[in-house]
């Protein structure tokens, strides 16, 4: 049997053993790790190598190149079509770039590229429409113009008679004709003491417009994209308590009294929403202002403030519900606040016309009445 001592001697030379391993295992995880971020740091630089490589020029001598962007294209569909044309080395890291860069400028329209651009230059040169080849008619449509209004720019900028486009957008067959390819044709459009069948269906945007388009061909782009924003809306549409007409009606309504403030565009569709449950009357003045076929370029609202007794059934003061259609063109927003109101007990509301324009709601009578005479004080009155 070993003695006490030499047992305490191989305990010993085991220990030193173990340290031994693990000192020589110290070295080899070093290296392991030493090699991992030599590897990761030579990724690193190479990643950012071809980044900043990818934002140079294609080659160094002039090279012109026609190139589209298209209505629809965004900025990773433009980067593609970029590499696609030779115009830039990588659409991937000049997506990348972009997003880096937070570039939100895009125009559709035909512009002349050059290969010997850097994708800095190509980038600011396609995010300004000036840039475009101007092979198009640019044609833009203001939220809440009226029917009349807009066939008036269509005139000043195709030379197609405002008169034959009107005539067109109250043409009840031609409409009708067109149910299948719009479903937001209804029966109701043409409802007795209906001004303009079209009217509030002729979506605001900036289009681009052929030359030699008809006014058949430019009231079908106006369509398409209202029926665009309609598949937007549809299932909110079809489920709503109100008929897709008087949520178009209603789009309209809000869009005129609330401007685009999209809080108070929301509230005030509630609003409104609040009077039609209990039967109570709109009176909305902006629909006075359409029923006197008021100036909307004159700055005199008071006219319509004044004029609550004319008699026409666009008068919701006097009539009550919602008018027979709409009273203008609303964009997307104000689809948008009709279809997801802000709900309130609030009645009533008021713009401080003489002031900064806010919107002041009242849930009472009484409170309305004394935000009216606080904010439109008779010398305010006076001077509109």
């Amino acid at each position: 049997m070993p003695s006490l001592a030499v047992m305490k001697m191989a305990k010993k030379s085991s220990k030193k053993r173990r340290k031994r391993r693990r000192i020589r295992k110290l070295p080899l995880l070093v290296l392991i790790v030493s090699v991992l971020i030599l590897v990761f740091a030579s990724c690193l630089g190479l990643v950012w190598w071809h980044y900043t490589d990818s934002q140079k020029p294609v080659q160094a001598n002039s090279e012109q190149v026609k190139f589209v962007v298209d209505d629809g294209d965004n900025l990773r569909t433009v980067t593609t079509k970029l590499e696609d044309a030779g115009l830039i080395k990588d659409a991937k890291m000049a997506y990348y770039y972009v997003r880096l860069n937070k570039i939100n400028s895009l125009y559709a329209g035909t512009y002349m590229l050059d290969k010997s651009w850097d994708l800095a230059t190509i980038l600011d040169y396609v995010g300004d429409f000036s840039n475009t080849e101007q092979d198009h008619i640019v044609l833009t449509i203001i939220e809440g113009d009226w029917a009349k209004d807009i066939a008036k720019r269509i005139e000043a900028a195709t030379g197609i008679s405002a008169e034959s486009l009107m005539e067109l957008w109250n043409d009840r067959g031609w409409i009708e004709a067109q149910r299948e390819r719009y479903p937001f044709i209804t029966d109701e459009m043409f409802n007795d003491g209906v001004r303009i069948y079209l009217e509030g269906y002729l979506f605001p945007s900036t289009y681009f417009v052929n030359p030699e388009a008809d006014r058949y061909e430019v009231t079908y782009t106006l369509l398409d994209q209202t029926l665009a924003v309609y598949r937007q809306f549809q299932e909110q549409i079809e489920g709503n308590e109100l008929s897709t007409h008087q949520i178009f009606t209603l789009a309209s309504i809000v869009q005129y009294e609330a401007g685009g403030s999209e809080e108070d565009q929301r509230t005030i569709a509630g609003v409104f929403y609040n009077r039609l449950r209990i039967g109570m009357a709109l009176q909305s003045s902006v629909t006075v202002c359409y029923a006197i076929d008021f100036d909307k370029e004159v700055d005199n609202w008071t006219a319509c403030e004044v004029n609550s007794s004319f008699e026409s059934p666009y008068n919701t003061y006097m009539y009550p519900g919602l008018p027979p259609g709409p009273i203008d063109n609303p964009g997307a927003a104000s689809f948008n606040s009709v279809l997801n109101p802000i709900e309130s007990n609030y009645y009533y509301f008021m713009a401080d016309v003489c002031g900064d324009g806010k919107i002041y709601y009242a849930e009472s009578l009484a409170d309305h009445n004394a935000n009216v005479a606080r904010y439109l004080t008779p010398g305010c009155l006076a001077g509109n």
